[in-house]
């Protein structure tokens, strides 16, 4: 696995709450903050304060290997209890460092969400890291791939727990 293989990580979860209720909780992104084990603040830039296409948003985060950084995110994709998606630092050549997004489904009485998150195309700071070890790419491709897991398995679990309370 390498980057310029553009790798994404994603999973689903059955929610037993409508896509009302569930989108409710993807569309607010200060709820990710209070989720995430990097995300550490979101702040909403040039006056908006909720998603919609073009809307951006200043993140800030931490990693023990990475650091703290900032980095601003584009929403490239709203349809409201169908689907969200954003581009994080499209840099000088107008690449995003990594995409993300929640695809909601109905299935009956339940809800599917998905989430997942793709490195690349652009450079991210786990480009430096690979610069500088060229030899270990694959394993820290994939070591980045798995943490992104975790968090995507770690916000679905919670939001499935948020939805399903609040739709009882």
């Amino acid at each position: 696995m390498l980057y310029a293989d553009l790798p994404v990580a994603r999973a689903s979860v059955e929610i037993n709450a409508s896509p009302a209720d569930v989108w409710a909780l993807v569309g607010d992104v200060q709820l990710m903050v209070k989720l995430s084990a990097e995300l550490l603040e979101i702040t909403w830039l040039d006056g908006v304060d909720a998603p919609a296409v073009g809307h951006r948003f200043r993140a800030r985060s931490f990693h023990a290997a990475l650091g703290e950084w900032e980095s601003t995110s584009t929403v490239v994709e709203w349809e409201p209890e169908k689907a969200f998606t954003w581009d994080v630092d499209a840099g000088q050549d107008e690449r995003p460092s990594s995409t993300w997004g929640f695809v909601l489904d109905r299935a009956g009485p339940t809800t599917t969400l998905h989430q997942w998150g793709r490195l690349g195309p652009g450079r991210s700071g786990l480009s430096f890291a690979i610069d500088r070890l060229p030899h270990k790419e694959a394993k820290i491709v994939a070591n980045r791939m798995q943490e992104f897991r975790s968090g995507i398995e770690s916000n679905l679990e919670a939001i499935k727990a948020l939805a399903e309370k609040a739709a009882a």
